[in-house]
């Protein structure tokens, strides 16, 4: 389940969603009635409306560090952290020497005491290695609180990781590691940083099929978002060139029959010079992508003609408020009058786009996230997601600001805890967020808050255009929260009635008693 999935509670979309989903669907005819069960006809088969996702995209950490191994022909075995977490994994078999612990997905000390604690469990005395965004900047404390780390790898790890490895092999000492903190004995030695030129430095490579690569064009970013560390723990900001990438990507869609390339840079379109070029040459190469984006470098409708005739596929945008007071509080550098042009554009060019919202934010008060709540259910026109603003990042710049915003925490290592600012509550931006929700659901028709979709393959209609998708998407997901938008269940009822003669009208149904196709289209 996603972090903002208990707004789902006590709808169709919740696993055990109680009684009264039960009886409102019993009093509209539809007793039993899942939403697996809705389908469509598309050339003489059925097709499950929900399907699965089939081709899940591969963690870029997971895929770079997985191909510098295979490049240094050190033999290894991969453990998803997902499966650390909850502590449900068998150690596959083998002679471990060495543990290496990507802390891409840890951001404070709790968690990294819980991975390194499952490895010392699972693997007792073997050394561990570390890297990845948390320990690029808590580097020491990491060594100082746990014995078992022998290394820690900051920034990049091509060159430093081969070294520190062959170096614990034969016995040797990592001074000639670049990018390493390390134990000599009873020292904490820490090595001088070096840079990849990464355009001379080989792209990760693989054989075999790759539907979907994640992609890095660029390390560190040129902005200093407060919300962000990013640009903290990878100083120098360093990018591919667009030929670079264009071959990469040709490379990918070639050797490993991939359809899609997934940028997740930060900003995939900075700096301006190279997206110029990018659309220049991106369209006679023939390689879907998508990417994240700024909203003000993407505010005309001939950028995004430009994108589309270079064949991406879908963009990812952070507007994160509408109110200048707050944008200008998270140092974004961007006004809401960009973001309003850049919807525009993005509306009138056709192109596809998630944009992402904070309630919340240190500082924000009711009546600043007011103007955010208003644009989404008065202006919007797309996917949307709404996130609650959490303070369990012990990395993040906004931490700077902890007196003159008076924000305070009840623990700051637990995302559900209690926590305050000078303009609310975490309980306040938790019912502001329910609120605007709500509202965007009954009363804008385009807007779709997109949370429950990702299990799904998109397009639900691969065969329809995008309006009607999000038609469809929202009579979904206005016919599953009927029961908590309504009280009463005869008018949860009217409510799930109506939407089923709308979802008809696009021809989608309840095929339940009837196999159906959940493969892609």
């Amino acid at each position: 389940m996603y972090f903002n999935s208990t707004y789902l509670a006590g709808t169709m979309f919740d696993p055990e969603p109680g009684p009264h989903v039960a009886e409102t669907l019993r009093r509209a005819g539809l007793t039993g009635l899942r939403l697996t069960d809705f389908g469509f006809e598309h050339s003489g088969r059925d097709y499950a409306l929900l399907r699965p996702v089939q081709e899940r995209l591969p963690h870029l950490t997971t895929f770079t560090l997985e191909s510098i191994l295979q490049a240094g022909k050190f033999d290894y075995a991969h453990v998803d952290l997902e499966h650390v977490w909850r502590d449900d994994v068998e150690m596959p078999g083998g002679d471990f020497k060495v543990v290496l612990l990507s802390t891409s997905f840890i951001w404070n000390q709790t968690l990294l005491a819980t991975a390194v604690g499952w490895v010392e469990r699972n693997l007792p005395g073997v050394p561990i290695v570390v890297g990845g965004q948390y320990t690029n900047l808590k580097f020491m404390p990491a060594m100082n609180h746990h014995d078992s780390i022998v290394a820690v790898v900051r920034g990049d790890g091509e060159a430093a990781i081969p070294a520190v490895l062959d170096a614990l092999a034969n016995g040797g000492s990592m001074a000639g590691a670049p990018n390493v903190v390390w134990r000599d004995g009873d020292r904490i030695r820490i090595n001088p940083i070096e840079y990849v030129d990464m355009d001379e430095w080989p792209s990760p490579g693989y054989s075999g099929r790759f539907p979907v690569v994640p992609y890095e064009s660029m390390r560190g970013c040129p902005f200093d978002c407060k919300f962000c560390s990013f640009p903290a723990a990878s100083p120098k900001w360093r990018y591919k060139s667009a030929e670079k990438i264009r071959d990469d990507w040709v490379r990918y869609a070639g050797e490993n029959e991939s359809k899609l390339i997934s940028a997740m840079d930060s900003t995939f379109t900075i700096p301006p010079t190279r997206l110029r070029r990018l659309l220049e040459i991106l369209p006679d190469a023939g390689v879907a992508w998508e990417g994240f984006s700024r909203a003000n470098t993407v505010g005309s409708v001939k950028t995004i003609e430009g994108l589309r005739a270079a064949h991406c596929e879908q963009l990812h945008i952070g507007f994160e408020s509408m109110n200048e007071g707050t944008l200008k509080l998270m140092s974004k550098r961007v006004t809401a009058k960009q973001n309003r042009q850049a919807l525009h554009a993005l509306r009138t060019g056709g192109m596809g786009y998630t944009v992402f919202f904070i309630v919340g934010y240190p500082g924000e008060t009711p009546e600043m996230f007011a103007d955010t709540r208003d644009f989404l259910v008065e202006e919007y026109d797309g996917h949307f997601m709404l996130n609650l603003f959490t303070i369990t990042d012990e990395t993040m710049p906004l931490w700077q600001d902890r007196e003159r915003l008076r924000i305070q925490a009840d623990d700051p290592e637990d995302p559900d805890s209690n926590w305050s600012h000078i303009g609310m509550t975490r309980d306040d931006a938790l019912a502001l967020q329910a609120d605007a929700l709500d509202r965007v659901r009954r009363r804008n028709d385009r807007a779709v808050y997109l949370l429950w979709q990702r299990s799904y393959q998109n397009l639900m209609l691969p065969h329809r255009d995008r309006d009607t998708n999000l038609a469809v998407e929202k009579c979904v997901e206005r016919l599953a929260m009927a029961p908590r938008d309504f009280t009463d269940p005869d008018r949860g009822a009217a409510e799930m009635r109506a939407q089923l003669d709308r979802l008809a009208a696009h021809g989608v149904r309840p095929l339940s008693g009837r196999p159906l196709c959940t493969d892609s289209l």
